[in-house]
């Protein structure tokens, strides 16, 4: 029993929902990164995507009143939706070993940027308008693939004149719409209800981890936590890659 992926999955979700409470990112990249290790990527896709609903709808409501509407409804939703609907149509074509070798590189080049903007302490320049429409449309695409849009859509809109409060309710009302937008069509394809079982006995332990990070937030040291986690994330990038080339 000890040796289920779905239990492992569960530690994962655990760990990935503790870290998010702490840091602000990357639930579904941690734990389908973690999980990816263990099980198909699109076995776990339509139980961690509906899982996301809950945390991102609740945390949309809360900072409602940050939401950049215009830059929501007018640039990233509508990309992010065609390009997750590219994304989406694209995953039953692709290998599973090849998914999880594309998911590797993802993983892989979000952690590395990080560590490296850590490292250096510098912020990235803003792109030009075309660039910054081209990287929110691939965001959408990779969101459709892997429910991990985060990565290219924060680089995207690096060097934003818009406030940290301001952005992260943005991003937050961006994953609430598209994880409830790909959760319609788990359940337009039929595989959201065979999760739903694992949906209900995950769901205590996203409670869990937000409330142990809430708690742990202001206890460590979130400088030296990120580095930590994003090299957990590039040590995991590499163990898939090579797992999918072996």
């Amino acid at each position: 029993m000890i040796f289920d992926p779905w239990i492992w999955l569960g530690v994962f979700i655990l760990l990935a929902y503790t870290i998010e409470a702490i840091t602000g990112f990357g639930s579904i990249v941690i734990a389908l990164s973690l999980g990816a290790l263990l099980l198909p990527i699109p076995e776990m896709l339509p139980v961690l995507v509906p899982l996301n609903i809950f945390m991102s709808g609740f945390l949309a409501w809360r900072n409602r009143q940050h939401i950049q509407w215009s830059l929501l409804l007018k640039l990233i939703l509508p990309l992010m939706l065609i390009g997750m609907l590219v994304g989406y149509g694209l995953r039953p074509w692709l290998d599973g070993q090849l998914l999880k070798a594309l998911f590797g590189v993802l993983v892989l080049w979000f952690a590395g940027r990080e560590l490296l903007r850590l490292f250096r302490g510098h912020e990235s320049n803003a792109h030009p308008g075309w660039l910054s429409r081209s990287l929110t449309l691939g965001a959408g695409v990779t969101h459709g693939l892997f429910a991990s849009g985060g990565p290219l859509l924060v680089y995207a809109l690096a060097g934003t004149t818009l406030d940290k409060s301001k952005l992260r309710a943005t991003l937050i009302s961006v994953w609430f719409g598209l994880n409830a937008s790909m959760t319609m069509l788990f359940l337009l394809d039929g595989s959201l209800l065979p999760a739903v079982p694992h949906i209900l006995s995950y769901l205590p332990l996203l409670v869990i981890g937000v409330l142990l990070g809430e708690f742990l937030h202001h206890r460590l040291n979130e400088q030296r936590f990120r580095q930590v986690i994003y090299s957990l994330l590039v040590v995991t990038g590499v163990l898939l890659l090579g797992k999918a080339l072996v």
